[in-house]
């Protein structure tokens, strides 16, 4: 029997995904996901949560992991990023054979991911990309999660993204940075209609991307894991109060409907910021508009799927339908957990993933 961890450490989510393989067949799965902004609570209280998590499995055998924290303004530089958070890894797991995924899909060892720093950060699409291959040898995933949007291409059973880094990501599509609950508002408009005419929003952070889609429903109080703009509660008139802000008005001077009218065209202009990076995808990979095209991330039916419609694609599939809804939301980590079991057991092709 083995036991393997994926461990995908990001800015705003810890995600972690554990599986157990017997017999070469996967028999059990879990996910966890804890919400630990670092820019918040501090590069140095990044230990505690690891600690939590690595106290509830005890008999792993691999640790496969992979970071977007680097990116914080709590670190100077990416390398300082990676370099202090594989430290803090190393220190927490330090019985256990841990694995550091780079962006060219190898698995590292910890000295060789400190060698290679910038190979090891935000390398995190690349395990999705290579779940994706498994299903489909030709298709695109876009992943949408709570801050950002990877689109991912696959040809020939490889991932075959163009980027490497977030900056190459975003200057062809790949990366596109808006997200289903962090997203400023005003990053994604800068008017919004009201009483018929088009008004020119504050650049304030007032409201967020998670505002817009509790107050269309489209996600649950339950989803909205992350601090709200004004630190008040999620409830719809607080998410309405906060949309009324972005303008500099209040619930005196707007109604709920008005809020939700702003919020409508809000939603509409987030899936045209993932259809221009879809876009972008088509020039380079014209062929994938015709395979099927995979959604994941908390996202995937909101934004991504939506989104890819627009662009034109036919063959749309949500992946949590092959891998389970909590797999789905936390792609990169159940996909490396897979590429560790790939590592120790050989190939995983044929396996029951839900």
């Amino acid at each position: 029997m083995t036991e393997i961890l994926g461990l995908d450490i990001g800015g705003a989510n810890i995600k972690a995904a554990y599986i157990k393989i017997e017999n070469k067949a996967l028999k059990s799965k879990k996910v966890l996901t804890k919400y630990f902004p670092i820019w918040k609570k501090g590069r140095e209280k990044l230990e505690e949560p690891l600690k939590t998590l690595r106290s509830n499995f005890t008999s792993i055998n691999l640790l496969a992991l992979t970071m977007t924290a680097e990116l914080s303004d709590v670190y100077f530089s990416k390398k300082e990023g990676v370099l202090h958070i594989l430290n803090i890894v190393e220190n927490v797991f330090s019985n256990i054979d841990v694995k550091v995924l780079s962006v060219k899909g190898k698995l590292l060892t910890i000295e060789e991911g400190r060698k290679n720093a910038l190979e090891v950060a935000a390398a995190n699409w690349f395990a999705t990309g290579w779940l994706a291959s498994k299903l489909s040898k030709d298709c695109v995933v876009v992943d949408v999660g709570s801050t950002t949007t990877s689109i991912i291409p696959v040809l020939k059973g490889e991932v075959a993204a163009k980027g490497l880094n977030d900056l190459e990501k975003l200057m062809i599509g790949e990366l596109v940075y808006t997200g289903v609950l962090r997203t400023n508002v005003a990053a994604i408009v800068s008017q919004v209609p009201i009483k018929g005419k088009l008004i020119d929003v504050s650049s304030e952070f007032f409201a967020q991307s998670g505002d817009i889609h509790l107050i269309l429903g489209n996600i649950k109080p339950s989803d909205y894991t992350v601090d709200t703009p004004d630190g008040r509660g999620t409830s719809l008139s607080e998410a309405a109060a906060r949309i009324a802000r972005v303008v500099c008005a209040d619930l005196d001077l707007l109604t709920l409907n008005e809020a939700k009218a702003i919020a409508k065209y809000v939603y509409k202009a987030q899936i045209q910021q993932i259809v221009k990076g879809l876009r972008k995808l088509i020039k380079n990979f014209p062929a994938l508009k015709f395979k099927p095209a995979y959604t994941a991330g908390l996202g995937g039916k909101i934004l991504a799927w939506k989104a890819l419609k627009k662009a034109g694609f036919k063959d749309l599939r949500d992946l949590s339908t092959f891998i389970g809804v909590n797999e789905a939301k936390a792609a990169p980590a159940f996909s490396l957990a897979l590429m560790g079991a790939e590592f120790l057991e050989g190939k995983i092709e044929g396996w029951k993933l839900c």
